[in-house]
């Protein structure tokens, strides 16, 4: 009797054992000489991106990891303690990705806007049209097989196609059982900015992008812009820290100090003048409080003035 019940303490014993040696390991995966951060594939393919990390690296020592995916992806990532810090551009997905306690210390940095774009033939004669109305009439073109008329979506959960089901609710619809597999006139393509801007120009179809990478494709696209101004068309982008209490391994420490260096004013300063040289004009507009609290923003802060280890 005795024996039979030592055997099944001893299995339970090694269990705890187990588990304790890897929470350990966990709380000790962090290496204080690598930060790993997921981005949005427009910070990405616009360049500024790798301007930033080569900046970071040089004045931190650190070694930046940088994985670009679409929101929905960059904040499963980092759900999982994939990477440290987040940058991205989907409010909502932002707000649940906090609520649940993944993230923490959220800090607006930039914005720009997002256009429709299409062919210069413009089949659907959107040109000029409020975003929900100019979806409306591509829906209505396109389920009526009107020659030349397609919109490529991004497909990807990112902050872009989320920002496209938002337009698509506006103007009425609902996106699973109105718009996806609606025919041959709607494309997915499961892809990051470029790529999707790259299939739309193949295929002289009208898709939604953020600005900036519209600008630094444009020399490659015969896409032009068609519907840019609308409350739907503003793209906030924010840094989130992965909360360490949810994942152990995080480094948090150097999360919180690229933050704080990332909504400084000089890196600001530096965000507002990237592509103006080459483009005319800013790929992405630093923002600054006490304006970024306010509406259309509704930033948490956008100042490095706190942050927060859990």
């Amino acid at each position: 009797m005795a024996r039979r019940m030592w055997m099944p303490l001893l299995g339970i014993m090694v269990i705890l054992l187990a588990a304790g040696v890897a929470s350990a390991a966990a709380q000790e995966a962090a290496d204080p000489d690598v930060l790993r951060i997921a981005t949005t594939t427009s910070l990405y393919d616009t360049g500024l991106l790798d301007e930033l990390e080569d900046m970071y690296e040089n004045i931190s020592g650190v070694d930046v990891q940088i994985t670009a995916q679409g929101t929905g992806q960059a904040l499963d990532t980092a759900r999982r303690g994939d990477v440290d810090l987040v940058l991205v551009h989907s409010p909502g997905l932002e707000e649940e990705f906090e609520d649940e306690g993944y993230g923490i210390n959220p800090h607006c940095f930039a914005y720009n806007n997002f256009l429709i774009v299409g062919p210069e033939t413009d089949p659907a004669g959107i040109q000029g049209m409020t975003p929900e109305d100019a979806f409306e009439a591509i829906y209505i073109a396109g389920t009526n097989d009107t020659a030349g008329v397609a919109f490529v979506s991004r497909g990807d959960d990112s902050g872009t196609h989320n920002r496209e089901q938002q337009i698509w609710k506006t103007a009425g619809h609902d996106y699973a059982e109105d718009i996806q597999d609606s025919g041959a006139w709607y494309i997915e393509t499961g892809s990051g900015m470029g790529e999707t801007l790259t299939i739309a120009n193949q295929k002289e179809a009208y898709t939604l992008t953020d600005i900036g990478t519209y600008l630094a494709f444009k020399s490659d696209l015969n896409l032009i812009q068609l519907v840019t101004e609308g409350d739907q068309l503003m793209n906030r982008y924010s840094a989130i820290a992965v909360n360490p209490e949810m994942n152990p391994g995080v480094n948090i420490d150097e999360a919180n100090r690229f933050i704080d260096w990332l909504v400084s004013d000089e890196t600001k300063e530096f965000i507002g003048e990237f592509g103006v040289e080459e483009f005319g004009q800013s790929l992405f507009i630093p923002l600054y409080p006490p304006e970024c609290m306010e509406p259309p923003f509704n930033c948490t802060t956008c100042s490095g003035e706190e942050s927060a280890t859990a």
